[in-house]
């Protein structure tokens, strides 16, 4: 299972200079799970607050439970009987205050899901490292822009 390396680097994007956060290992939900408080904060993110248990601040990672195998191959026919998904999930949630003055507190969250079909990753590597690669790569470019989209609720 993938493991993070203190301090983890934040994305450039707009209000945060330099942003980096101190990751501390914690017990997860599930066996199939690693987790991580965000336990202290670098560069300059005035206003933002680490890890508590009031305002979460986590990283997760889930990988499958039992990783799928792809079904009976009839070579004859070029069919396979079944292609089942193994599903990989990283979330982040952070406590939030969605009323300013007020000490209210809820949780954010962020998620990106990984589907790869079984058989994927020993027979398509490059291509599965293509998508990966792309998908954090337009994640990471366009993360001011939906910084914005967030606040004006649009897209």
């Amino acid at each position: 299972m993938t493991t993070l390396t203190s301090p983890v680097t934040g994305a450039a994007i707009s209000g945060l200079t330099s942003p980096s956060y101190t990751v501390t290992s914690v017990a997860a939900q599930a066996a199939n799970q690693k987790s991580w408080n965000i336990t202290a904060l670098g560069g300059t993110q005035s206003g933002v607050d680490a890890h508590s248990l009031s305002r979460p601040f986590t990283f997760t990672m889930q990988h499958p439970k039992r990783p799928a195998v792809v079904g009976t191959v009839n070579a004859i026919a070029q069919t396979v009987s079944q292609v089942p998904v193994n599903s990989y999930v990283y979330r982040t949630r952070k406590g939030v205050t969605p009323v300013s003055g007020l000490s209210v507190n809820r949780i954010s969250s962020a998620e990106t899901t990984v589907n790869v079909p079984a058989g994927s990753e020993l027979s398509d590597l490059v291509n599965l490292r293509a998508m990966l690669s792309c998908h954090v790569g337009c994640l990471t470019q366009i993360v001011d822009q939906i910084d914005d989209a967030i606040v004006a609720g649009s897209n």
